[in-house]
């Protein structure tokens, strides 16, 4: 298992069922999964699953990160904090693709109270799918990149 085929995923108590779902869908389209917890359902605090996730993909041991919470807002902020990781929160198949395409995002974050199991696999494939374009692209993420210097 290669870290190109490795996807972290993690979130918070309120996510649970949601990304024990889209843990298996992503298994079921060939990559392996990376599954982080939490697993039971008490009260736990979000930043620390953002973070956790979001190492291992700055280390490399992971190509590609998804985290949930209720919103997707604060587990998303927290990835964004560590260095090198590039997290956007999507309720829109959209938006899934274009932070790949034009951000070169390595992370996803998901609402779990926002959008339904349905459209969240349709935002993972849409997100796991797109390929960065690169070109005027490229300058802007190295722009992104300079702020964490």
């Amino acid at each position: 298992m290669t870290a190109d085929n490795r996807i972290v995923l993690s979130s918070d108590h309120a996510a649970i069922q949601l990304r024990q779902v889209v843990a298996a869908h992503i298994a079921m389209r060939g990559w392996a999964v990376v599954d982080i917890g939490p697993t039971t359902p008490e009260s736990t605090d979000y930043p620390k699953h953002g973070e956790a996730a979001a190492r291992l993909v700055a280390s490399g041991d992971c190509r590609f990160g998804v985290v949930l919470c209720g919103t997707g807002q604060g587990v998303m902020m927290a990835a964004n904090k560590v260095r090198g990781v590039r997290c956007g929160v999507c309720a829109d198949t959209f938006s899934a693709r274009m932070i790949r395409r034009h951000n070169d995002a390595n992370m996803l974050s998901i609402g779990a109270r926002v959008v339904g199991e349905g459209l969240a696999l349709d935002i993972v494939d849409a997100f796991l799918t797109a390929e960065f374009e690169g070109g005027r692209h490229a300058a802007r993420v190295e722009m992104i990149r300079a702020l964490e210097e």
